[in-house]
């Protein structure tokens, strides 16, 4: 059986998700686990379409990303999958696990990829060292006193903290920040 895989990274991103979706269709994925995650989240679906898959099945991704977060994981996914007996192809590199070529190219791109991720987050601290020396980088805002009592109020109210980010328009972390805080 063909099984594809789909993931994007926020909820915002629907027509990522339904396009992905219309790819893995056109590859003959009879069936089709779909998430809206974070790569660092745990990927329920992901460990569904593991848990499905049976020897001699194919787990199909369009793209590397959605199925793995770093050349580590990418292993730890490959070695689920040959346990199993499970092919793994990826679409947009016309990759397919099942053949010894297709085995090395998964490797080696995996570890590429990683490289980028690696040298681009170097790249970002370092432009955020260089903006702090420079006294261009504050920072966000701090929250005012105000909202940080009106958060306080509304939470001693009964109000959930959900609702209280939402109501504020400030993050759900901050609002559980403040009320750590006020304790």
């Amino acid at each position: 059986m063909i099984i594809g895989y789909a993931r994007t990274s926020t909820i915002d991103q629907i027509a990522g998700l339904e396009a992905q979706i219309r790819e893995l269709e056109a590859a003959q994925c009879k069936k089709i686990f779909q998430e809206q995650v974070s790569s660092v989240a745990i990927r329920a679906q992901l460990e569904a379409a593991l848990e499905f898959t049976r020897e001699g099945d194919v787990l199909v991704v369009t793209k590397l990303d959605r199925l793995a977060r770093s050349v580590a994981d990418l292993m730890t996914l490959i070695q689920t999958l040959e346990k199993k007996t499970v092919g793994l192809r990826i679409l947009n590199l016309g990759m397919d696990t099942q053949t010894p070529t297709g085995k090395l190219m998964l490797t080696v791109l995996g570890g590429v990829a990683q490289f980028e991720r690696e040298i681009m987050l170097e790249r970002q601290r370092e432009g955020v060292a260089k903006a702090k020396a420079a006294g261009k980088y504050k920072g966000r805002k701090p929250l005012t006193d105000e909202l940080r009592q009106e958060v306080v109020c509304l939470a001693a109210g009964g109000m959930a903290k959900t609702h209280i980010a939402c109501q504020l328009k400030i993050g759900e972390a901050s609002v559980y920040r403040i009320l750590a805080a006020s304790k």
